[in-house]
């Protein structure tokens, strides 16, 4: 099984139910990153990486670096925007200072259940986002988290798409921002692997773009 982690957040997208995991699901998610020892008892200052934090509690089993070293949470109290974790055989900083910028991951398989019409991350990367008509915009090629809704980025490879709205890229390709909005996402079906979007007046118009 190839250990191949995700960001463990989620992204309002639709209004169905996330459904099964698809072929592709990685086997681990990351929830969190030790940024550096705090005070001479072997604690880590955790900065978080999920949605719910709640998960990373005394008892439970996570995984650390690119090895995945598995440790179990001892202790876990609150710190400004973070937490602080002493785990398990962990007694020393300059243990810790051995983990230091380290990604802390759990089971893919153990992910918190989301709410009808709620997706990770993971889940959603790298569909094909179509429009009503079953025309093909492109890939769903990155997620960008905003203070009011996420923006989807969708691009093609080609540089000549002949719509308003795309704007080219370094790559040599065309990308396409959709707001993560009930308006815009009608629904994602994830064995299709497709997402299936409304273009609200003015996002994409017919012509050549100038950009």
């Amino acid at each position: 099984m190839s250990l191949n982690p995700s960001l463990d957040r989620m992204s309002a997208a639709s209004e169905r139910p996330a459904g099964s995991p698809s072929a592709g699901e990685p086997a681990l998610l990351v929830v969190g990153k030790i940024r550096r020892p705090h005070g001479v008892a072997g604690e880590a200052l955790v900065e978080i990486h999920t949605d719910f934090p709640e998960r990373l509690a005394p008892e439970t089993r996570v995984f650390v670096g690119p090895a995945h070293q598995p440790l179990t949470i001892r202790k876990r109290r609150p710190h400004k925007d973070g937490l602080l974790l002493t785990f398990e055989d962990i007694t020393t900083p300059e243990q810790v200072g051995l983990l230091r910028n380290q990604l802390l991951y759990i089971p893919a398989a153990e992910r918190h259940p989301l709410p009808e019409g709620e997706y990770y991350h993971h889940q959603i990367l790298g569909l094909s986002v179509v429009d009503e008509n079953g025309q093909e915009l492109g890939k769903l090629a990155e997620i960008l988290e905003t203070g009011a809704n996420d923006v989807y980025v969708v691009t093609r490879d080609d540089p000549q798409y002949p719509k308003n709205g795309y704007t080219r890229t370094g790559a040599g390709g065309t990308e396409l921002l959709l707001p993560a909005i009930s308006d815009v996402i009608l629904d994602v079906d994830l064995p299709r692997k497709t997402m299936r979007v409304h273009l609200l007046p003015g996002l994409v118009e017919e012509g050549t773009s100038d950009r």
